[in-house]
């Protein structure tokens, strides 16, 4: 009998995902990995496999936030460094965590910041 840890079960969610979603300069990709300590996010293009625009928790105006907080401002600040690189709407891949908590939260605050998801 195998097991199969945690990370792997994440990894074949994510495989599974990424088979029906695919990023293009108009609506690109934002793509989201969820750590204990924060979140990071990207916009990417797979078309040209070019990275548009990303946000990182290590950020200064979102080290010292809330988990919660971080999430929703990291989401704001990714929204407004796609309006500002003329995209309006994205595709999200949650990336095989979990529709809730934090991914949620993060997802809330694209949308609040202006992009279409």
């Amino acid at each position: 009998m195998s097991t199969i840890t945690k990370p792997a079960k994440r990894l074949k969610r994510r495989r599974r995902v990424r088979a029906k979603i695919t990023g293009t300069a108009e609506r690109p990709r934002i793509s989201v990995f969820r750590s204990n300590r924060g979140i990071n996010a990207q916009l990417i293009d797979d078309v040209a496999g070019a990275t548009l625009a990303s946000v990182q928790w290590t950020e200064d105006n979102l080290r010292t936030l809330s988990k919660m907080e971080q999430a929703t401002e990291a989401g704001k600040v990714l929204a407004d460094r796609a309006k500002q690189k003329g995209i309006e709407v994205a595709v999200f891949d949650r990336g095989g965590y979990q529709y809730h908590g934090r991914v949620k939260a993060f997802a809330e605050g694209v949308r609040e910041g202006g992009l279409t998801v």
